[in-house]
């Protein structure tokens, strides 16, 4: 695995389940994986299988990002699918993390979680694993965690102590929402507690991930020790194409008298 190699990561997000825009992803032979925002979207277990199979054609993994609500049972139906990360949002307490991780750990003396051998796919349709072999499988999914409340980065050097947590992203819209400031009004505030909680996860060896819009932007996170970045969301690229474009394309058609 990428992170247990210390190699840094990149990946992009995607709302679409359409099979096809994975493998588009996956053709273009830049990303180590994708993350299925299913926080945002619709979705049934089918297109999860699928999502996941068209990744694996292209030797890409995979990851989902969940909903704190139904949590357990979709981290567990998402890595039976063949998932082999789950980004978990909205936690505040250690002692719900804690409860988290276990339930996406095997119900066995080795990892002491509660998830039982599930006759599922798993990554590439593993039919005849032993039950050590799964327990070792299921264990190694990547457990991401959203810092993104304000309870959450108070207690973040707590946070990052709590075994098993392989991966931090912080949530600069949540923590202005839970602090309750609206974010473009202090851009600073927001900033300085993005930087406290990446030091803090590299201190306690975690991985912290940073999401960017653009490359340039990854320059910043850089100097400070990241090495794991998400790059685009489907939704945005896509409007941020159809409003620049499209603006461009309006004006010349207005400079040639075609539009008033």
């Amino acid at each position: 695995m990428l992170l247990d190699s210390g190699r840094p990561t990149l990946s992009t997000r995607l709302h679409s389940t359409w099979p096809l825009v994975t493998e588009a992803v996956g053709a273009v032979g830049r990303y180590d994986y994708i993350e299925f925002v299913a926080e945002y979207a619709p979705y049934d277990q089918y297109d999860m299988e699928n999502m996941v199979r068209a990744a694996e054609l292209h030797n890409m993994g995979s990851m989902m990002k969940v909903d704190y609500q139904d949590r357990g049972f979709a981290a567990q139906k998402a890595v039976a699918s063949g998932f082999q990360s789950i980004l978990f949002t909205d936690h505040t307490a250690p002692e719900e993390v804690e409860e988290t991780i276990k339930m996406i750990l095997p119900k066995c003396p080795a990892y002491g979680g509660k998830m039982g051998y599930a006759a599922r796919r798993w990554i590439g349709y593993q039919s005849v694993s032993s039950q050590d072999e799964y327990a070792d499988m299921a264990a190694a999914t990547v457990k991401a965690f959203m810092v993104e409340k304000k309870e959450t980065v108070d207690c973040i050097e707590e946070f990052c102590s709590i075994p098993g947590i392989d991966m931090i992203q912080f949530g600069p819209n949540d923590f202005a929402l839970s602090s309750g400031f609206n974010m473009k009004d202090d851009k600073k505030r927001v900033q300085e507690a993005e930087k406290k909680v990446i030091e803090t996860a590299i201190r306690h060896g975690i991985r912290p991930r940073c999401e960017l819009n653009s490359a340039e932007e990854a320059r910043y996170y850089l100097d400070l020790g990241v090495r794991d970045f998400s790059l685009g969301l489907e939704l945005r690229i896509l409007q941020n194409f159809l409003t620049k474009e499209g603006d461009e394309l309006i004006d010349l058609m207005a400079q040639n008298g075609l539009v008033k």
